[in-house]
């Protein structure tokens, strides 16, 4: 089995898309691609200011369109904004010859690492917890949905969620393959 064309990283802010997304893309030789970087790239301003001068739906409109250009992509790793499941459209971008990894974190997780970040513009609220909380109601069961493969973020380190992954997704032989190609080389 060969590995994928992409490795498409969904689940919410603060379970490591893009940390982790780095490492495996390292790992396995391929180009790692953050959706949200790129299309910051693309319009010369950072996130929040395009929450602030177009909406949220002016961003998904935005993030839709770079979506369907990286389902193109090969020998990648891409790493998506949390909502990019919320729009059914994306939901074919994402799948289109990619393996799905669900990076699943807990809420309290979530708030720790994204607590101090104010370039989270759906946490700029009174309580950001709450916010998470209903964000991964709301979100949960499509992540759930579209992966092949759901992997707990929570309390492991980066390179030990890389591990696991590669474990999942490389190609692997059998035991016994590699017992008889171990009793091969002795006898070479």
């Amino acid at each position: 089995m060969p590995l994928p064309e992409r490795i498409v990283l969904v689940g919410p802010m603060g379970a490591g898309k893009s940390t982790i997304g780095r490492l495996l893309a390292r790992e396995l030789g391929y180009r790692f691609i953050d959706s949200d970087r790129l299309i910051e790239e693309r319009c010369g301003a950072n996130i929040p200011w395009i929450f602030d001068v177009e909406g949220e739906s002016g961003f998904r409109t935005r993030e839709s369109n770079i979506l369907e250009e990286l389902s193109h992509e090969t020998g990648a790793v891409i790493a998506t904004g949390g909502g990019a499941v919320m729009r059914e459209e994306n939901h074919a971008s994402l799948r289109r010859a990619a393996l799905i990894v669900y990076l699943k974190t807990s809420v309290d997780q979530q708030f720790e690492r994204t607590r101090r970040d104010r370039n989270r513009p759906l946490l700029q609220h009174d309580d950001p917890r709450a916010v998470l909380q209903e964000l991964f109601d709301r979100r949960n069961p499509i992540y759930s949905q579209l992966a092949d493969i759901v992997m707990m973020t929570d309390k492991k380190s980066p390179r030990l969620v890389v591990r696991q992954l590669i474990n999942r997704i490389k190609p692997r032989t059998s035991r016994k393959k590699r017992h008889l190609r171990k009793e091969g080389h002795k006898h070479a």
